[in-house]
């Protein structure tokens, strides 16, 4: 079976400088918030506490997975360790759902019987959240549209910095009325939150742990790319699938009826289009004569 010999990651690997960094800053500060939630009696610090702590064990699992991701390939696994970043974002979808669970039941319990809380360390700490999370998001801004794992770190510290704002405002509101259901309330919000930016990452990760085609690949245009391609009558079994968070792998059947079979110049022209147009870095091609005698078990779309 010729292979299109182009085995290139498209992009980089995120930066281990930026995981540890992110790592370091967000775990300091889930240690300062969570005391500072506990010493205010305030639900809403220990609720978002919660979700940073959530968003560091994201972070050390998309870290772990980075670097098991750039071990050699064995025998055994002829892929080597690249699946780990997407069980890795599957991990932390899952991760932050249980997250949005425990916080959930809380608010619940707190809005029946609010509680008094110290709004002056709320909302000093909610500040210091603000430029931590924003100052981390800013350490996976660039590369995040490749990255399953980096858009996801992105995003989660976005969304920290956002609902930090809320804690803020929450603090604020509550000082002015003394509403101490808002504390509750707002808790509530942000495991509402929490769980509308968690949506995309678990459907998203879900798919490509199931081999479905990476997002941003239409299967319909590879399929007419590689029809047209010189000597190629027809393709079949075509299928596409993530090998990790950053890298897309490809196998087709090419039915060639013209006497000589492609030679190599032809497959590696093909991968080299294959990369560059779809950003599949990784096309096993097989070449048929289409000989009505020995059809293709693998023909019919329904096969797999």
């Amino acid at each position: 079976m010729p292979h299109g010999d182009d085995h290139g990651h498209r992009h980089a690997s995120p930066s281990e400088h930026g995981f540890a960094l992110g790592i370091g800053l967000n775990l300091g500060y889930v240690l300062v918030e969570a005391a500072a939630g506990l010493w205010a009696g305030s639900l809403t610090l220990l609720a978002d506490a919660g979700h940073n702590l959530s968003d560091v064990l994201g972070l050390a699992l998309a870290w772990a997975a980075a670097r098991l991701a750039r071990r050699a390939p064995t025998p055994r696994r002829s892929y080597g360790w690249r699946r780990a970043s997407i069980l890795a974002a599957l991990a932390n979808a899952m991760l932050l759902l249980v997250a949005v669970g425990a916080i959930g039941l809380e608010a619940i319990g707190r809005l029946r019987d609010p509680a008094p809380v110290a709004t002056g360390p709320m909302l000093w700490v909610a500040a210091a959240g603000v430029v931590v999370n924003g100052g981390t998001a800013l350490l996976f801004l660039r590369g995040r549209q490749h990255d399953l794992n980096r858009r996801g770190a992105f995003l989660h510290m976005v969304a920290d910095a956002g609902v930090t704002l809320g804690v803020i405002a929450t603090a604020l509101l509550i000082g002015a009325t003394g509403w101490a259901w808002l504390d509750p309330a707002v808790a509530l919000a942000i495991a509402a939150a929490i769980l509308a930016g968690t949506w995309s990452l678990l459907r998203e990760s879900m798919n490509l742990a199931m081999d479905a085609v990476p997002r941003g690949i239409d299967p319909a245009e590879v399929e007419a790319w590689l029809a047209a391609l010189p000597g190629v009558a027809s393709v079949h079994d075509l299928h596409i699938w993530a090998m990790s968070t950053t890298e897309t792998a490809l196998t087709a059947h090419l039915v060639c009826p013209a006497a000589g079979p492609p030679d190599d110049a032809f497959l590696a022209e093909a991968a080299r289009g294959l990369r560059a147009r779809f950003g599949i870095g990784h096309a096993t091609l097989q070449v048929e004569r289409g000989d009505a005698a020995h059809p293709c078990a693998l023909a019919p779309r329904e096969v797999v």
